[in-house]
């Protein structure tokens, strides 16, 4: 099994900062692609960042400049550094994870249970 929990949701005024994280566990043998998703009620998820296990970002146009992705590949975790948030940030934050389990030959997608990000105005 894997297991991708995630932290740091919180109420936050606009303009101020936090920082979301996702710690993959469980058997596996290697990460591919991990990333964050944010969904409101009654719309589609949509993609905020993303990060290849080489580092390479990207961004949706709405967040550059002011979300940075990073990823700890011995800690099997990402981040979502989140400055200068907007009102419009507030969402549902899902990680997401690529991974290669133990004995598996091809990777499997998994998906965080999501954490709240309130921006008050």
């Amino acid at each position: 099994q894997v297991q991708l929990v995630e932290s740091g949701g919180t109420l936050v005024q606009a303009g101020g900062s936090l920082r979301l994280s996702c710690e993959v566990s469980g058997s596996i043998s290697s990460i591919n692609a991990m990333g964050w998703y944010r969904q409101a009620p009654g719309k589609q998820r949509e993609l905020v960042a993303t990060i290849t296990s080489g580092g390479t970002t990207n961004y949706r146009d709405s967040v550059k400049g002011r979300f940075t992705i990073s990823r700890d590949n011995a800690k099997n975790t990402i981040y979502l550094q989140m400055n200068s948030v907007k009102p419009e940030d507030t969402d549902v934050y899902y990680c997401y994870a690529r991974v290669l389990r133990r004995g598996s030959f091809s990777y499997t997608d998994y998906w965080g249970q999501g954490t709240q990000v309130t921006v008050s105005s």
